[in-house]
């Protein structure tokens, strides 16, 4: 896997941005709620499946016209830890519970047993679709790709397949 994710990720939360921010400032700061999440993945490398990780996640209460800084570390049974900080979006349609998320954290990782995949510095990216319920808790399945941008001479990269539950501050 490529950075098509990452691609992605650039395409439409830039677009939301133009769309739904440009109006009143690109990347004015505005209110959000805070989010943790609790994330339970399967690890792939190679197209195999070889692991499984949990992550917990952290939104700030704030955003950037429509990206809100994020940070989270993850662990897998094999004992690589990732930890990393960036952006997430969210887009709904219309008014509805449904929606689309995206991020794209810089982070860290350090090898435990699991596969080398060259060098500390990996990007992660993410994209999912969810539902928020009437709490403002919600559900995510999403999918991510990291690796660290062929920054290195290994760069095979690691793909996640997960379902993520956050609950909001206000």
């Amino acid at each position: 896997m490529d950075g098509t994710i990452a691609f992605a990720f650039a395409v439409f939360g830039l677009a939301n941005m133009a769309v739904n921010d440009c109006q009143t400032g690109c990347l004015a700061r505005s209110y959000a709620d805070s989010r943790i999440s609790f994330q339970a993945a399967g690890v792939q490398f190679n197209e195999r499946w070889i692991s499984n990780e949990i992550m917990v996640g952290y939104d700030f209460g704030h955003r950037y016209g429509p990206f809100q800084p994020t940070a989270s570390i993850a662990a897998t049974e094999d004992g690589d830890i990732w930890i990393g900080a960036g952006a997430k979006w969210r887009i709904s349609p219309g008014q509805s519970d449904l929606f689309f998320q995206g991020s794209l954290q810089p982070g860290f990782h350090l090898r435990g047993d699991g596969p080398a995949i060259g060098g500390s510095l990996h990007f992660r990216a993410a994209l999912g679709v969810g539902y928020e319920f009437d709490n403002g808790s919600a559900i995510v399945v999403s999918y991510d790709h990291r690796s660290n941008a062929d920054m290195q001479a290994v760069n095979p990269g690691l793909e996640t397949l997960s379902i993520q539950y956050s609950m909001a501050f206000n």
